[in-house]
């Protein structure tokens, strides 16, 4: 029988206070711990449940003093309608083609990740991530996940361009979306919404109730969207519940 570590065994640490980048003038912290790598999916799969997410072998959560804006949230598959809007969306993208591939980092993902960061995120934490710290990303990991590759149809001189990625964890009971970045130039796609919806739909294929969306953060332009993906369960002190529309 496989011996779990208690979550009470794991060890917590706070990072020093920085300015927060969802809200301006606020300032942000965390907790977080090293995820084990004997059992590292169990132990982020009990943590995502109490609103942790996963980066690379750490697990973190904001610890803000005077301030719980982030809030951890999830789509309840089974309850999950499409609205018309998101229909059009799927409808957008019915031709493109959904790869499940193994957690290794390729050059042309980085590529369209730099590309992604440099027109969505100008001057953020992750622009400067070189070779090596993608690499770590995608594969420095202790849980179970995979990259899902979304791609333009292919030509006759070969497959067709990589046009979003997202980094998934595959809980006990859901699809944890870790990270997603794609081609800022393929604007009428919308091809950030586009991944979520593929990613209910995959849940709903494979019988798991939740896709983990991390931190929704109310009042803030980068977060904003996540309020129109409806039911949506949030996490509150006494627990999940699902947020009133």
């Amino acid at each position: 029988m496989t011996q779990h570590l208690p979550l009470r065994q794991l060890r917590f640490f706070m990072t020093a206070i920085a300015p927060c980048p969802y809200l301006p003038g606020m300032t942000e912290r965390k907790v977080f711990a090293n995820l084990p790598f004997s059992d590292g999916a169990h132990v982020n799969d009990e943590l995502t449940h109490a609103g942790f997410r996963r980066s690379q072998n750490i697990a973190y959560r904001p610890a803000c003093e005077g301030c719980d804006a982030c809030v951890s949230m999830r789509l309840p598959v089974p309850e999950f309608v499409f609205s018309r809007s998101q229909r059009r969306v799927l409808a957008r993208n019915a031709d493109l083609s959904r790869d499940l591939v193994e957690a290794e980092a390729t050059t042309e993902q980085f590529d369209l990740l730099k590309r992604y960061l440099i027109a969505r995120h100008p001057g953020g934490g992750m622009t400067d991530m070189s070779w090596a710290d993608y690499v770590a990303m995608v594969e420095d990991t202790s849980v179970r996940t995979h990259l899902i590759e979304y791609r333009l149809p292919s030509t006759d001189s070969g497959p067709g361009d990589l046009v979003a990625v997202t980094l998934t964890d595959l809980l006990s009971d859901g699809l944890s979306m870790v990270y997603s970045y794609f081609d800022p130039t393929i604007v009428q796609r919308s091809l950030g919404v586009f991944a979520i919806l593929d990613h209910v739909r995959q849940a709903a294929t494979v019988g798991l109730p939740f896709v983990y969306l991390g931190y929704w953060v109310q009042g803030s332009r980068k977060m904003d969207y996540k309020a129109s993906f409806r039911p949506m369960d949030v996490l509150r002190p006494m627990g999940w519940t699902r947020l009133a529309t």
